[in-house]
């Protein structure tokens, strides 16, 4: 959510106007995140003020779009707390500032909880399982652009700035996940529509109770237990070690499978999705850190963490019955 594309007061009031919302009160750029333009736009008309998040698409297509809004729409009609994009008179959600791709949506309320604790997790752990069965009659189709085919092609990219243990590492995983791509289990894998990218930071909560999930734009069509893996990899785990947390783990798989039971395939590839899920913020992370694009307020993340959670996810494998 950093700033890579400068957008006017003007602009923005241009656009609070096509959409009816009123007039521009404040515009206010968003630090954090390595993907899009954000700003928080505050509107006025005659019911009072409201919040906003203005979203400049910097890599995403408007073809890739559409996906992604009406995945929000979706949900938030099946009850999952998510921001809402608004629409112009003629219905679109999808919009055009300063030549790019653009999306408003409300401001949900409440923060990031970012020392969560188990009652944390579990909340997390039943909306993820209820995102997962309201998508399921999602009409749009779109796959992981994160997923296995990127890594395969990024991981050449990023290979020349590792040092020799760390191109090893990388190497062996990669070529770990491929044979687990092609296995009879992983096709047996519930699918649909996922978030892909919901770390403590994307969701809401207030006074305790959870309030919304948001940042979508790395959804798409992958493996339900993929989502499972990236949730826990950040949830239920020591930050500044990267060492699995069991009771967090469990409250989370617990209030997940509450909803959504897990199948055989689940159970026995988790410990494979929870290696996979930490090498692809690993692979994302790098090519972030070493490739920058120029943006105001851009604070790459840090690979060396998601390393640390990929070597403690291979060296002390979590499974589903010793969780």
């Amino acid at each position: 959510m950093a700033v890579f594309t400068e957008v006017s007061e003007a602009e923005a009031g241009a656009l609070l106007r096509a959409l009816n919302l009123g007039e521009l009160r404040e515009l206010r750029g968003i630090q954090g995140g390595i993907e899009n333009t954000n700003y928080f736009v505050t509107a006025e008309d005659i019911l009072g003020t409201r919040e906003f998040v203005l979203t400049l698409f910097e890599r995403l297509t408007h073809a890739q779009l559409p996906f992604y809004l009406h995945l929000m729409k979706h949900l938030a009609q099946h009850g999952i707390p998510c921001p809402d994009p608004q629409a112009d008179a003629s219905g679109d959600i999808l919009h055009t500032v300063c030549g790019k791709p653009a999306a408003l949506v409300n401001k949900l309320f409440g923060h990031s909880e970012l020392q969560p604790g188990e009652a944390h997790c579990a909340a997390v752990g039943d909306m993820l399982a209820r995102m997962h069965l309201a998508g399921r009659d999602y009409n749009r189709r779109q796959p992981n652009l994160r997923g296995l085919p990127w890594w395969n092609e990024t991981a050449p990219v990023v290979l020349p700035f590792l040092e020799p243990a760390q191109a090893a590492l990388l190497r062996s995983e990669l070529a770990f996940q491929n044979h687990v791509a092609a296995s009879s289990a992983y096709a047996a894998l519930p699918r649909g529509p996922v978030h892909a990218d919901l770390f403590r930071d994307n969701v809401m909560f207030e006074e305790g109770k959870l309030t919304g999930f948001f940042d979508f734009y790395f959804a798409g069509v992958d493996t339900w237990l993929f989502d499972v893996a990236v949730c826990l990899n950040d949830w239920a785990i020591d930050l500044p070690t990267g060492r699995h947390d069991p009771a967090r783990a469990r409250a989370f798989v617990a209030a997940y499978a509450g909803v959504r039971p897990f199948g055989a395939a689940e159970r026995q590839l988790l410990p494979a999705m929870l290696r996979a899920g930490a090498l692809r913020f690993w692979i994302s992370r790098l090519w972030d850190f070493h490739l920058p694009r120029e943006a105001s307020l851009l604070k790459p993340h840090d690979p060396t963490h998601f390393e640390r959670v990929l070597r403690e996810r291979s060296a002390h494998p979590v499974t589903y019955a010793t969780l």
